[in-house]
């Protein structure tokens, strides 16, 4: 009898163990499951090679998330250009808690995937600046494919009488990024009907070094005479493909840009660069930070948003479509310079003196 008691109670016991045991162990597993961070906002950009990124997107979106949420994070990771690297930063931050992901795509079509699994775990993805595959919650950029626009007028303002004779190159931003395709579109809508012929187009990744060496190519392939303007998709790029034509001894060509940086504004002030695009950066930034903490509250976004847009993936996304400029050495004062985009003092530094004088800077 007492044998039986004992074995009884033996089997109580494990009983009672192996029940706590996978009490303990459902416990852990729930709390991976409901692991959530409710102050902090992963945000997630492309690149630095581009100055903007650093410069302005990731210090402007901080200070208007603090702004907006006195408690609030942003936990910021640049993927230097590789898709893989910012796959695992968006694993991270899917796995570390975080309710809201704002996403700069290095590759908008590599995307699709993340953003579907992060959207089962109720993770909200703001695409931000290119636009991200997959269901994100919200859009918010500029008009790029306008922008392409003003890139074109741009070069046909600067040729000028000498428009309908131009003949064209063009370095045309990274394949993967689709605002380089609308960039691209826009760019060719405005020019293809009012220049004679685009002569060279090649893609410069973005990158001034690479760009600089496409240039090179177009000089050797076209020689010195053989093109009238260039089209740059961006400041960067620009800088080097102005270096390549100095190298070679091509002068007076005249080459656009984008973005507003300062060696972009330095170089059309000295007269080497004939326009750059102006993204005006804080309403764009301070929208996103606006959406992003209402997402992470859980409220309602629509007030905040006037457009709608299609990816190719997701349709009537809620966006919001920031207006750009086109700027020369004529309307630098009243465009960067008002806006505050840089101080006076950094723009007109050393040689750059002279032109911001002329060019009414002061």
């Amino acid at each position: 009898m007492k044998t039986h008691m004992r074995r009884a109670a033996i089997a109580v016991s494990a009983a009672a163990v192996l029940t706590l045991s996978l009490a303990a162990c459902g416990e852990a597993g729930a709390g991976k499951e409901e692991k959530k961070d409710d102050k902090t906002i992963g945000l997630l950009l492309p690149e630095s090679k581009t100055t903007r990124y650093e410069s302005f997107d990731y210090p402007l979106i901080k200070a208007k998330v603090t702004e907006l949420c006195s408690d609030c994070k942003v936990n910021y990771k640049n993927a230097s250009e590789n898709v893989s690297t910012q796959k695992q930063q968006f694993d991270d931050l899917v796995d570390s808690g975080v309710k809201v992901i704002v996403l700069d795509a290095v590759d908008s079509t590599a995307t699709k995937a993340w953003v579907e699994e992060a959207d089962k775990k109720g993770v909200k993805v703001v695409a931000y600046d290119r636009l991200a595959e997959g269901p994100v919650s919200a859009y918010v950029s500029f008009d790029n494919e306008k922008i392409g626009q003003l890139q074109g007028q741009g070069i046909l303002d600067a040729l000028g009488d000498k428009a309908k004779d131009g003949r064209v190159v063009m370095i045309n931003g990274k394949e993967s990024d689709p605002n380089a395709g609308l960039f691209k579109k826009g760019a060719h809508s405005v020019l293809d009907s009012k220049v004679k012929k685009v002569v060279y187009e090649q893609t410069g990744e973005w990158d001034p070094k690479i760009a600089g060496e496409k240039m090179g190519t177009a000089i050797t392939s076209l020689g010195k005479d053989g093109f009238d303007a260039v089209y740059s998709a961006n400041d960067g790029m620009a800088g080097g493909i102005i270096a390549a034509l100095q190298s070679a001894g091509v002068k007076g060509i005249p080459v656009g840009g984008q973005d507003a940086e300062l060696a972009g504004i330095q170089r059309i002030l000295a007269g080497t660069q004939a326009f750059t695009i102006y993204k005006p950066y804080k309403p764009e930034t301070d929208k996103t930070a606006e959406v992003a903490v209402k997402l992470l509250k859980g409220e309602k976004i629509d007030s905040l948003l006037t457009a709608k847009i299609d990816s190719p993936t997701t349709k009537g996304i809620p966006a919001e479509l920031i207006q750009a400029t086109v700027v020369t050495k004529a309307n630098i004062k009243d465009t960067v310079v008002k806006d505050q985009l840089f101080k006076t003092a950094d723009i007109c530094k050393a040689e750059f003196a002279k032109p911001c004088a002329a060019a009414g800077i002061q």
